[in-house]
């Protein structure tokens, strides 16, 4: 048997095999089930509608507040890197304003702006004086490009349309990233020059360096082609391409969620940079910045697999108990009342026998008078006394006159016994009796019957009409179990005990079928029974257990499938619990030997 089977409630597989006289009015297990079912809901709906709700809305706040952070983050970063550019655009148009053209170009002069620019700012490379065709007349830093021609450079062209240009950061003669910002001064007589700066592109990857991005996230700058402007953790250095789409163009600040090549949820926050090429990009990785949720997700999941758990033991457990008690209860009241049906036809059958026994004893009687007046005349008489037929046909009604009379005898015993009585019982009259009845049977069907009685056996003080019921209903059951030609062993000994009471142990074996190991526990419970459909009741075993228990005695039973059953009621002698009731309720005392 196994543990889950252990837990199996007892009605559950409950089968009513008396429907036709008491019909059952519960169904147990759909009581079971709609209880559970019910209890279940109430209790775990609640449960799982607040975890539902804290499992989304708390993703949602969590998600709601990364993306949060993650505008301010890209706002913040493109207003940094707008007033830097612009800064930068500031000095040189402010120098471009406050200095005269012959001053710039004047030998040493620009040179010293530089180092001033470089002393207050930083980044500055370069400065160079462009005039209106394109020829550098002026220039400091660390290459010779004084005299150097770009009238047919991109940058010129621009700076001469819209009077200000900034480039991409690109690698050029100085074979570092650098980046390029231009301005126009117009001079007198619709001439005019170009202030050249030349930006080291370092200050961008040290300021995104300091930069923190949480989710282990990356900050970098692309232009309008997704090329890097400043190096990138994840994605390569200047010059390389990334491998995610561009965003679409706004004149604020973005964050929305995209999936990465390698199907990863990403966090990206963008924002395109006015009046430069430039895009600022913010990755986070939202698996990452999810990790603290993901472990309150974790709990919540705990939270709520514990709580089911417990809400489950609880509901089973209580609803199992409770249906339980339910089932036992009308297991009692069908016990009280096929036993008030059984007490009840085994008094008409008491009655019934009675007066049977007497109607026939009276013509039995007027039979055994003349038949024995009839055998006095021939006797008298020499020609009948002389015939031995004769003599034989009138001992052989006499002989049939005391068997019918033996017949009623124990037919007006039983009628007796069916009243509570307390007696001194001789177990061997009242074995022979009950196998009395039986002895039609056994002959039709061929049943060996053998009786042994130890000689040591006393007698014992009992109610002779519940031992007459113990011992009809074990024989009956007995007989029942056996096909034609079995055999039935009946003994009687004394159980040897160590304590003083003595006590009797009656045991009935059959060579039947036998029970099997799995059923032997419920053999003497109510209403079950090895032989539904077969005329069972389920109720007989359970009436011989109770009357043994009346009689302040055991029973057991010992069998196997197929090897036939050995039941043993073990008595005492003078037993003290029904002494003090006969005594408390004046029941009769005969001696029945």
């Amino acid at each position: 048997m196994t543990f889950f089977s252990n837990l199996k409630p007892k009605f559950w597989d409950h089968v009513d095999i008396n429907a036709d006289s008491h019909k059952y009015p519960f169904n147990f297990r759909r009581i079971w089930k709609l209880k559970a079912l019910i209890a279940i809901g109430a209790a775990l709906a609640p449960l799982m509608i607040m975890a539902f709700i804290d499992y989304y809305i708390s993703r949602e706040a969590m998600l709601s507040e990364i993306m949060l952070r993650t505008s301010r983050l890209t706002s913040n970063t493109r207003h940094t890197i707008s007033a830097f550019l612009a800064e930068r655009k500031a000095v040189l148009d402010f120098v471009s304003h406050n200095n005269t053209f012959d001053y710039l170009v004047a030998e040493g002069h620009l040179k010293n702006v530089l180092i001033s620019l470089q002393k207050s700012f930083g980044g500055f490379i370069d400065l160079g004086i462009v005039d209106s065709q394109g020829v550098q007349l002026a220039y400091t830093g660390p290459y010779n490009l004084t005299g150097r021609d770009y009238s047919q450079a991109n940058w010129f062209k621009q700076v001469n349309v819209k009077g200000i240009y900034l480039s991409d950061v690109f690698f050029g003669y100085h074979a570092v990233p650098h980046m390029v910002i231009a301005v126009k001064r117009k001079l007198p007589g619709n001439d005019f020059y170009v202030l050249r700066a030349t930006l080291d592109a370092a200050c961008f990857n040290d300021f995104f360096s300091e930069l923190k991005v949480a989710g282990e996230g990356d900050a970098f700058i692309i232009n309008r082609k997704g090329i890097l402007q400043t190096n990138s953790r994840e994605h390569g250095v200047v010059q390389g391409k990334i491998n995610l789409a561009i965003p679409k163009f706004s004149r604020h600040s973005e964050v929305d969620i995209i999936t990465s090549p390698d199907n990863a949820s990403i966090i990206r926050g963008y924002a395109y940079i006015p009046e430069t090429p430039f895009i600022l990009m913010i990755i986070k990785h939202q698996s990452e910045l999810l990790a603290l949720w993901n472990r309150s997700r974790m709990q919540i999941i705990v939270f709520i697999v514990l709580s089911t758990i417990t809400v489950l033991l609880l509901v089973f457990g209580g609803i199992t108990f409770l249906v339980n008690h339910i089932y036992l209860a009308d297991q009692r009241r069908l016990t009280a009342m096929h036993q008030a049906e059984y007490t009840y036809k085994m008094s008409l059958i008491g009655r019934l026998s009675a007066g049977v026994a007497h109607e026939i004893n009276n013509p039995l009687a007027i039979i055994s008078e003349k038949a024995g007046l009839i055998k006095d005349l021939f006797i008298f008489k020499k020609e009948y006394a002389s015939n031995p037929k004769l003599m034989a046909l009138i001992d052989s009604v006499l002989s049939s006159v005391a068997r019918c009379a033996g017949i009623t005898t124990r037919l007006l015993s039983f009628a007796r016994s069916s009243n509570t009585c307390l007696g001194t019982i001789d177990l061997a009259d009242i074995i022979a009796e009950v196998i009395g009845f039986m002895s039609k049977e056994a002959e039709y069907r061929s049943i060996d019957i053998n009786v042994e009685i130890d000689p040591k056996v006393p007698s014992i003080q009992s109610d002779p009409g519940r031992l007459h019921e113990i011992l009809l209903n074990l024989i009956s059951n007995a007989f029942t179990a056996m096909d034609d030609g079995g055999s039935l062993y009946i003994s009687v000994s004394v159980l040897n005990q160590k304590t003083d009471q003595k006590k009797v142990i009656i045991k009935v074996s059959d060579t039947g079928h036998g029970i099997p190991k799995e059923d032997l526990k419920r053999v003497f419970e109510p209403f079950f029974s090895t032989k539904i459909g077969q005329g069972g009741t389920g109720l007989g075993l359970s009436i011989t257990y109770g009357l043994v228990q009346e009689l302040d005695g055991e029973i057991t039973v010992e069998s196997d499938a197929g090897q036939g059953a050995t039941f043993e009621v073990i008595l005492p002698i003078t037993p003290a619990k029904i002494a003090i009731e006969a005594s408390a309720t004046d029941t009769c005392i005969e001696s029945i030997a």
